[in-house]
């Protein structure tokens, strides 16, 4: 069977899971379609949290980081990692305790402030909107390539699909869903990497072949791929050129952007007790480690495969270029999605493929009569391209685009029920119309969630970057802007609703325009993104722990020269720490 005909039934027998499991769990009220009525199982529930949590930035693109940056890489994976372990530690216990429906909410609760919710709900939107933008692109990618379909077409499939399970089933459906969607996605990205590993080392083991010798060659996979990669120009694998202030600071931003993400964040309110809100907190922890300790092993052999595809001989040696007619199949239908280009500069009918920015390397490269780098690939198909670079069967590769779909829509269904909830719980029946009876919210929360997924479609048609990088500006604006007030809100009784209001917008306006000002999202590029031009040498992707510490300084300044929160509720906050009941959830 060819791959196109495969790919559709594998993908097309997912979605009808999906749909199946939608229609199952179809929420009838709204507790069941914000908080999945508040009966998830644990397990069950951390299985869920991992797919929500593991979006197409872990499943798509962190690898292909990885491959490219080398240990630069490692900052999405300390940071999305430990980020996860400072939610389950530090918030997600107590958030459960309160036992509202929403972050909005609890801050609008907390900082006894209907203003306070509005703006939290404004930086939700914010979040969850470019967050969004990367799954959506994730989706494109892979319709383009395996389904050999238009770019829109494949969003409009996926917007259908996740119309279907969001807004029928509410966080009931989506919940039962992100199990079946963890399922295929942790399948589909081991077991090529069980392949590819066993074809390069000899071992099996992903984890264990990053560190094992290379059939062949005797030489260990890491010291390879620093002589290959060095070779032609480009910077040793196991170093990075990364400044240590934007390693710390894109690290930290992801740790608490992780910490401050709503979609996540919310998966704690799902089950019956707090206990339960660790217990799942701890299992979803165990099924995000299956992935994230497989992902370095993916990008190191990515890059291995790939490099060794393009230069088959010895550098400098016109015969070591791999002609363009000798070019794999994998390549051309790669071509067709315009994510890997060439062009043939020195008219030898051969790719050359180096570091044509190394200054020091393009002038030797000159001596081998190369004028300039040929082959551009986008990171974003590392992981998608790997199997079919290693000339894996295909049903692996099928299986590899049914796991990025699931990825992508797993996390895009719970960003868009977090928009849904903020509008019809948290500023409809929160604040503007109070008396709206259930049924009215249920509808609303419902329609909110189709017009979110059309905006997200649009956003996927023009994201504005990569797939990991407009997540991780996602990450930077919930740093800024959510994550201190939720904070304060459970370890501080003198910030108030003033400081909690300011801090908020301070920390949103500000990492917001500085990422706008060198990504050009919604206005033109203002400055330059080079490290010359960043604020204190920090990129645009870890700018969010500037915008968390303004958010905290701006807080307690304001809450110093105002009056302190009332009584009742620095009791309340005594009261969401208090150890006491915590075998039970406790509703204010």
């Amino acid at each position: 069977m060819d791959l196109t005909t495969l790919t559709y039934i594998v993908v097309g027998l997912s979605f009808a899971l999906y749909i199946g499991i939608a229609i199952w769990a179809k929420a009838s009220t709204t507790g069941e379609f914000y908080v999945a009525g508040k009966g998830v199982n644990p397990v069950v529930n951390g299985m869920a949290t991992a797919a929500d949590w593991m979006s197409a930035a872990s499943f798509i693109s962190m690898a292909g980081l990885i491959a490219f940056l080398g240990y630069g890489g490692s900052v999405y994976l300390m940071g999305w990692t430990g980020g996860y372990c400072l939610l389950a530690m530090l918030l997600a216990p107590y958030l459960r305790k309160y036992g509202k429906f929403t972050v909005p909410e609890f801050i609008g609760d907390r900082y006894y402030s209907k203003t306070a919710r509005i703006v939290a709900v404004i930086c939700l939107i914010f979040i969850s909107f470019t967050y969004v933008a990367g799954q959506m692109r994730g989706v494109g990618i892979v319709f383009s390539r395996f389904l050999e379909v238009e770019l829109l077409t494949g969003l409009i499939v996926g917007m259908g699909i996740v119309f279907v399970y969001a807004v029928l089933g509410g966080m009931k459906g989506i919940t039962y869903t992100q199990v079946a969607q963890y399922c295929v996605l942790i399948v589909a990205y081991t077991i090529p990497a069980i392949f590819i590993a066993f074809q390069l080392t000899g071992n099996p083991l992903p984890q264990l072949a990053f560190g094992s010798t290379v059939n062949g060659t005797g030489d260990h996979m890491l010291d390879r791929l620093n002589q290959i990669v060095t070779e032609l120009g480009f910077l040793e694998y196991t170093t990075t050129s990364k400044s240590t202030i934007d390693i710390f600071c894109i690290t930290l931003a992801l740790m608490v952007g992780t910490a401050g993400l709503p979609h996540v964040i919310v998966r704690f309110f799902t089950v019956p007790k707090v206990r339960d809100a660790r217990s799942s907190a701890g299992w979803a922890l165990v099924f995000i480690a299956i992935l994230y300790t497989t992902a370095p092993a993916v990008g190191a052999m990515a890059r291995l495969n790939l490099t060794e595809t393009v230069q088959i001989g010895a550098v400098g040696d016109p015969e070591g270029n791999l002609k363009i007619e000798d070019r794999p199949d994998w390549m051309t239908r790669w071509e067709a999605t315009g994510l890997l280009k060439f062009e043939d500069k020195n008219g030898d009918g051969r790719i050359q493929y180096y570091n044509d920015a190394n200054k020091d390397f393009a002038a030797k490269a000159a001596e081998y009569g190369w004028a300039g780098n040929e082959l551009k690939v986008d990171n974003d198909i590392m992981v998608l391209a790997n199997p079919e670079i290693a000339q894996l069967p295909n049903w692996v590769i099928a299986l590899v685009a049914a796991g990025g779909i699931a990825a992508a829509l797993s996390t895009a269904a719970g960003l868009l029920l977090v928009i849904s909830s903020g509008i019809s719980h948290d500023l409809l029946k929160g604040t503007l119309t109070p008396d709206m009876t259930e049924g009215q919210e249920l509808m609303a929360g419902r329609i909110a969630a189709a017009v979110a997924i059309v905006i997200a479609g649009y956003l996927g048609y023009n994201p504005p970057g990569f797939v990991a990088q407009v997540v991780a500006f996602a990450f930077g604006l919930a740093a800024a802007s959510l994550f201190p007030v939720i904070i304060m809100g459970i370890f501080s009784k003198k910030v108030n609703r003033e400081g909690a209001i300011a801090g908020m917008l301070v920390g949103l306006v500000f990492t917001m325009g500085y990422i706008m000002s060198y990504k050009g999202i919604f206005i033109p590029v203002l400055i330059e993104n080079v490290p010359a031009n960043w604020l204190f040498g920090i990129s645009p992707e870890g700018i969010g722990v500037v915008g968390m510490i303004l958010n905290f300084l701006v807080a307690f300044g304001v809450s110093k020269v105002t009056a302190e929160p009332p009584a009742h509720i620095q009791h309340l906050i005594e009261d969401i720490r208090v150890p006491k009941g915590a075998g039970s959830a406790v509703d204010h």
